[in-house]
Formats: structure tokens, sequence, C-alpha cells
């Protein structure tokens, strides 16, 4: 393994860097005291993306995208993630289950919001199932060329501004050995769809400027042309793609711990209590030693997995190893960060307080850090049954 950056890679994260710095950065402080991003503001982030080729850098290049290795997008990902999740959502990678678009489906949905046209948001959590995806009540029964679709999701991100929505939804039932267990379909369903709503969710304290909601379906009447996948094998749809969200989510944590974990740096380094710098104190000097080697060890096994999905050797126990380690390495960066700057780190004045709100979803969404450690625990225990 080897992860010294290309030539055209440090040209790619520097123009990240700077696009972070210079459109992202100055307009924080007003989304977190607002919790809300203009429309206009947001247009512009979305056009200077696209000119810069910043946008759908994980998508192919023969649809419009960036065509990037897994690699490489998450070193990007790294970069966006330092900034307000709001904005930096806002030059779009866009949901690889797009992937499975076939026919007219790629022209319609796939090329839209690689080229910005349109947004897609993903539901899947319900009420009633969480983690245990295979209890979720949303069904869709079908009848001719159509499924009519009732029941509800929630907490599902950015619905107001997506022009449609992933969905899954039980199509059915099958025996197994386990007893009778739940077929999944995922649908591809148009904002304004009759029978489809979208109301306000519920009031988080992570992410400000980015809002979830609550998406009901009251006999929703979708086409069979409108299927993501094949019938009844949702599941596969999700399961090919769920690995590259997860590294996405810890890359995105990476950025954050390093944001600040520098913070806390240069405090240690200037701050000044009975007489020096506090950094000279091993209660201090110490954790930021611990901060860093955690931090590397994160990079490392996040680096570790894209590189092996690069390759097409990437297990799902390597991406829930990824993004288990990176977010609950982001926990106890930022949290330490804030000990060591005291009240100061709680402030707003800095980001510091941001970044150890923001923190906690990561352990819940994408997988929680249980699901993951069951996922590594039976890649070990499963050969030995």
């Amino acid at each position: 393994m080897d992860f010294g950056l290309s030539n055209e890679q440090e040209m790619i994260i520097d123009s990240v860097k700077s696009f972070v710095e210079q459109e992202l950065y100055p307009y924080e402080n007003e989304v977190e005291k607002s919790n809300h991003i203009d429309e206009t503001l947001a247009e512009s982030i979305k056009k200077k993306a696209i000119d810069l080729g910043l946008y759908a850098t994980n998508m192919p290049i023969e649809h419009g995208g960036g065509g990037l290795d897994t690699l490489t997008l998450c070193l990007i990902e790294k970069e966006l993630g330092k900034a307000n999740f709001g904005l930096q959502y806002i030059v779009a990678r866009p949901s690889n289950i797009l992937l499975a678009c076939k026919g007219e489906q790629i022209e319609n949905y796939l090329v839209p919001t690689i080229n910005g046209k349109k947004v897609e948001c993903l539901a899947m959590t319900e009420p009633n199932a969480g983690s245990d995806v295979r209890s979720m009540q949303c069904r869709a029964d079908k009848e001719g060329d159509f499924f009519i679709i009732n029941g509800a999701k929630h907490f599902i991100s950015h619905a107001d501004v997506a022009d449609y929505v992933i969905l899954f939804a039980a199509s059915g039932t099958e025996e197994t050995a386990k007893g009778v267990r739940k077929k999944i379909t995922s649908f591809l369903v148009d904002k304004g769809t009759s029978g489809f709503s979208i109301e306000p969710g519920y009031k988080s304290v992570s992410h400000r400027g980015y809002h979830n909601f609550v998406l009901n379906f009251d006999n929703c009447k979708v086409h069979k042309s409108q299927v993501l996948g094949e019938v009844d094998h949702g599941f596969d749809v999700a399961n090919e793609w769920l690995g590259a969200t997860r590294l996405s989510v810890a890359a995105m944590c990476l950025g954050r711990a390093e944001r600040a974990l520098q913070i806390a740096t240069e405090w240690a380094a200037t701050r000044e209590q009975f007489g020096q710098k506090i950094g000279k104190f091993q209660g201090v000097s110490f954790k930021l030693a611990d901060m860093s080697t955690e931090l590397h060890a994160a990079e490392l096994l996040t680096l570790r997995a894209a590189w092996k999905d690069t390759k097409g050797e990437m297990t799902n126990s390597d991406a829930a190893m990824a993004k288990l380690k990176a977010t609950e390495t982001l926990a106890m960066v930022s949290d330490e960060a804030i000990q060591i700057l005291g009240g100061m780190g709680l402030m707003d004045e800095l980001p510091l307080e941001r970044i150890w709100r923001d923190h906690r979803v990561e352990r819940i969404w994408d997988g929680t850090s249980e699901i993951q450690r069951h996922i590594i625990s039976r890649s070990l225990l499963r050969p030995h049954e």
C-alpha cells in the first residue's frame, strides 16, 4: 500500500482546500446561527463547484461525473468534511445507489442528478425500523403495472431540496431458515407524485442548516418502471453501494477531527498559564499526543479500505472498521480539544462546539457503532460456524 499522493491528487486536494476556505468557511457562522441556508447562496456554491469540476466527482465519467477512484474521493471528502455539513453537502456526491439505474432511469434520474439539475434523497428509516431495517412497515403492493405504496419514513435528510426520493419499501415475504422475512424493493419516487407528502421532521443538535423530514405515502401510485434494481431485491441494491457511503462518513469525520486537533494544538502552543505555554504541561501535551495517534490510526484504516475498494477487494468489514474508528475518533478528539481550550472551547466564536455537537450523529446514521461492530464480529466468526 502506497498512500503517497500523485501530482494530480495534490492538485485536486489543493483545489478543494481553497474552495472550502473561500466558499464555505465564510458562511459557517451565519448558517450556525440561523439554522438555514439561503437558496441564492446554495445555488452560488453549487455553480462554483460545478465550474471547478468538484460536483459529482464520485459518478462515472461516461454519465458526466468526475470518475475519481475511491481513495481520491476519500481525500476530497476529508477536506469538504471540515466545513459545516449543510454547506459542504451542496457540493453533491450523489448516492452511489443511483448506479443501479437502467434504461430511461439513466436519463431521467442519474444524469440530471450528476449535472446538478436534480437532487435525490434516500428514504429507508422508519419510526419502528431503524437498525432493524427488515421490520419496516412501509409497503408496496403490486397492482398490474403499478405499485401502491403506503406508510411513512422519518429522519430523511434534505428532503426539502430533493426532487425525488430513493424509497425502500416492503414488497412481500419469503420463508427462510430463520423464519418469515420481508422482501424489500427500492423505488424512484418523484416529489409531487399523488399520495406522497413531506412534513418537517425533528429539531437536531447536529448539522445546523441540514434538516430531516417525515415522508408520508398514502396510496401513492408508482409505475413499475420506477423500480430501482429488481423487484424484491432492494437490499441487493443497498448492500452493493452502502460500503462507499460508510467510507464517505469516515473520511468527513477525519477532516473534522483534523480541524479540531489543529485548533487545540495552536491553542496549546500560544496560551499561557502559570508562566508558560500550556502545551508544556503533560496534562495537555499527552492529550494532543493521544488525539494525533488515534487520528492517524483512523486515517490509515479509512485509506486502506478505500485502497482495497479501488482494487475491488473491499469487504463490508473493511468499511465497517473505517466508519467505526473514524466516528469514534472524532468523538474523542472533539471532546479533548474542548477540554484543552476550557470554557472557550464551548463558545461559538470557534468551530469546536459545532464539531463537538455534530459528531454525535455520525455514530448513529449509516449504521450505528453497534451495527459496525456486529458486521466486524460476524466476519470473524462466520468461517467457524
